[in-house]
């Protein structure tokens, strides 16, 4: 069994927690491994959340506990998303995020941490709402001189539009909408 941590339990980190628990025998037939979440961090306290046993408040617990091999990092902005990934990566442990902005700030660096310490920094999910976009240019197309890509990549941004086109809703609104769902960012700005 692979043992992850998950740092950060805001809307998109429950919603990891809730998947990764709630489909752990799909995932396992899926990947022919078994993932078990082993840690939660947040500073905020969950005294009814089915998952209870599993929070901390100190990350140190992730960083020097050798079994867990993978930490989804779903905290949100640079700091200190940015020293605990690096942290994590220079020990040897492979990490996943949705975090934007880290990854426009810090991605290069983050990636180079990685391919020196042989894991992984995967950051397909802080690009287009997820839509799979980063393999399919960096291993399918990798022999193709791609010069430009357009269009919008941004969840959050085809979310207002399409609410805006679609049902004459005004950005005002629209953008209210994204944030009470939890699609926007804290900072709008930063969609």
């Amino acid at each position: 069994m692979v043992q992850a941590a998950v740092m950060g339990y805001g809307v998109v980190g429950s919603g990891v927690v809730e998947v990764l628990m709630q489909h752990t025998e799909s995932i396992a037939r899926r990947t022919k491994e078994e993932i078990g979440i082993k840690y939660i961090l947040d500073i905020r306290d969950f005294p009814d959340s089915p998952f209870r046993e599993k929070f901390t408040k100190s990350f140190e617990d992730i960083l020097n506990d050798d079994e867990v091999k993978v930490v989804a990092e779903v905290m949100g902005g640079v700091h200190p998303a940015y020293e605990f990934t690096r942290q994590l990566l220079e020990s040897g442990k492979s990490v996943v995020t949705s975090n934007k902005e880290l990854v426009a700030t810090k991605g290069a660096e983050l990636l180079k941490i990685a391919k020196e310490h042989n894991v992984n920094y995967l950051f397909e999910a802080s690009v287009g709402g997820g839509v799979p976009i980063i393999r399919p240019l960096s291993q399918c197309l990798a022999a193709n001189d791609v010069i430009e890509i357009a269009g919008i990549l941004n969840g959050t941004t085809n979310f207002i539009l399409t609410k805006m086109i679609r049902e004459n809703m005004s950005f005002a609104d629209a953008l209210a909408m994204a944030q009470q769902l939890g699609y926007a960012e804290r900072n709008p700005a930063a969609d």
